[in-house]
């Protein structure tokens, strides 16, 4: 259900759990635009980056010429949130990237990818959240990445019980290794919106 005046959000669709993401939004009261090409870009007040594979998603990107027009919109400040691939895809160094592999930057981490092995090797947990309050959040990893290093303007939100980082903020930007949008935990989007609408 939208809700009126709500700010116009943006969940980058080439790849992806991208019909997840724009379900919690809806939730939410946003208004969702799915994002394909720059033009639509333009008419977002914050972006999503989905969960999927983040060297098909950086492919996609540059060859729908929208590489360019993601980085200058984080530049300028405008909201992301990323999951999984998504945070791979913020990060400004990946530890095990493919030959070629680029992100769209922004957040001072070097991630690497697939961090807890392949498909089979997916859990779910509990992570305590202290900036969002309230229960312990239920995270979805599935061929997670993991924040190895952080520099000292990103700070952690969660970690798992051995101490290894798996969601992260910065500024306007925001990421999580694992998956909210699959356990219908949104309190995340939630805090990405809060972000959106101050700068909306």
């Amino acid at each position: 259900m939208v809700t009126p005046g709500a700010p116009r959000v943006g969940v980058l669709a080439l790849q992806g759990d991208v019909r997840e993401h724009a379900r919690a939004l809806d939730t939410l009261g946003a208004r969702v635009t799915l994002v394909r090409r720059a033009a639509e870009l333009a008419e977002v007040d914050g972006l999503v980056l989905p969960g999927g594979e983040s060297s098909v998603i950086d492919k996609l990107a540059r060859a729908f010429e929208l590489q360019g027009p993601i980085r200058q919109a984080i530049a300028d400040g405008m909201p992301v949130y990323g999951t999984c691939a998504g945070l791979i895809l913020l990060a400004d160094r990946i530890a095990d990237g493919i030959a070629g592999q680029q992100t769209f930057g922004g957040l001072d981490v070097t991630v690497r990818r697939n961090a807890f092995g392949g498909q089979v090797e997916s859990f779910e947990t509990d992570l305590d959240v202290a900036e969002l309050g309230g229960p312990p959040v239920h995270a979805a990893f599935i061929r997670a990445p993991l924040v190895e290093e952080l520099g000292p303007a990103a700070q952690p939100l969660a970690a798992l019980d051995d101490g290894r980082v798996v969601a992260v903020e910065q500024g306007a930007l925001l990421g999580t290794a694992f998956h909210p949008e699959v356990t219908g935990d949104i309190r995340f989007h939630e805090r990405f919106l809060a972000r959106v609408a101050a700068v909306a």
